[in-house]
């Protein structure tokens, strides 16, 4: 681990840590408020994935959908308007609303062999955005003077991760270079959770395995035919169990590769200074 204990995170000249956990618990405010304090460097893993990676697809899925209006298609035919994504740290809709949902196209879904060839470019785009937290680190040094670096990993790190794998490429290289932090809910944050997606469904990255295996088991329980699928009542559904499946493997990042802190505490964290002390706390207890 980087900082191995309490003493060398209260030492460190450059303090490096990662975030990982559900979306929704924290992690981009805690990254906002490192941010906005002046001294550290904010590297959002969804941002990189939604502008380095996949903005090109992103893209190409608005224009598709453009070219299904005669007035907008011949603009487009003729350079006579731009469509870009405005993506950012705090809206990453342009990148949920290009993963999609699989399910009956007059609702909005995508056939499930689509769903499943989007769902691999976002795995594949979030391990080379993890990968790039180092040059970007270096970067953040370099360029601006930046000695503290925090990085606001997605919801879905823990799918594209082996934790109890000693020698994951991806975790090898993030714990070497930042304290790896998991924000622990409890069973009122999930509760919680479930409540705003159930509100609001969005797009998700998942394991293949998983998706796979919720996919036949949806449509089977259901009794159901590939286009029969409401999109947003597969992806409430596929929520609850995903929740239930990512838990045990963030508690194996934060065993094998990390600490743990909980969410409530972190909620209540308002300065670097009161983040330092909740990390320190974590590190006299690992």
């Amino acid at each position: 681990m980087l900082y191995p204990s309490a003493d060398a995170w209260r030492a460190a000249t450059a303090k490096r840590v990662l975030f990982f956990g559900m979306s929704g618990l924290g992690k981009t405010h805690i990254a906002n408020m490192l941010r906005d304090s002046g001294e550290w460097f904010h590297y959002s893993v969804d941002y990189r994935i939604g502008t380095r990676y996949m903005g090109e697809h992103i893209v190409d899925n608005f224009k598709a959908h453009a070219m299904q209006d005669p007035f907008l298609a011949e603009l487009l035919r003729t350079d006579s308007i731009y469509i870009a994504s405005n993506i950012t740290f705090d809206n990453l809709a342009p990148l949920s609303t290009y993963l999609g949902k699989p399910g009956d196209p007059d609702k909005g879904g995508l056939s499930f062999a689509e769903y499943q060839r989007r769902q691999a470019l976002h795995h594949g785009a979030e391990v080379a955005a993890l990968i790039d937290t180092a040059h970007f680190m270096d970067r953040a040094n370099r360029l601006y003077g930046y000695d503290h670096f925090v990085c606001d990993s997605g919801g879905s790190i823990c799918e594209v991760v082996d934790p109890e794998n000693p020698d994951d490429p991806v975790l090898k290289q993030l714990a070497a270079t930042h304290l790896m932090v998991w924000i622990e809910g409890s069973s009122d944050h999930t509760a919680e959770l479930v409540r705003r997606f159930d509100k609001a469904p969005k797009p998700m990255c998942y394991a293949p395995e998983f998706l796979e295996t919720s996919w036949t088991t949806y449509l089977t329980e259901n009794n159901l035919s590939e286009r029969e699928v409401d999109p947003d009542s597969f992806i409430r559904w596929t929520y609850a169990r995903a929740l239930a499946h990512r838990q045990p493997r963030y508690a194996a990042m934060a065993k094998n590769w990390g600490i743990s802190v909980p969410a409530a505490a972190l909620a209540e964290t308002r300065s670097a200074a009161d983040l330092d002390q909740l990390i320190v706390q974590a590190l006299g207890n690992g």
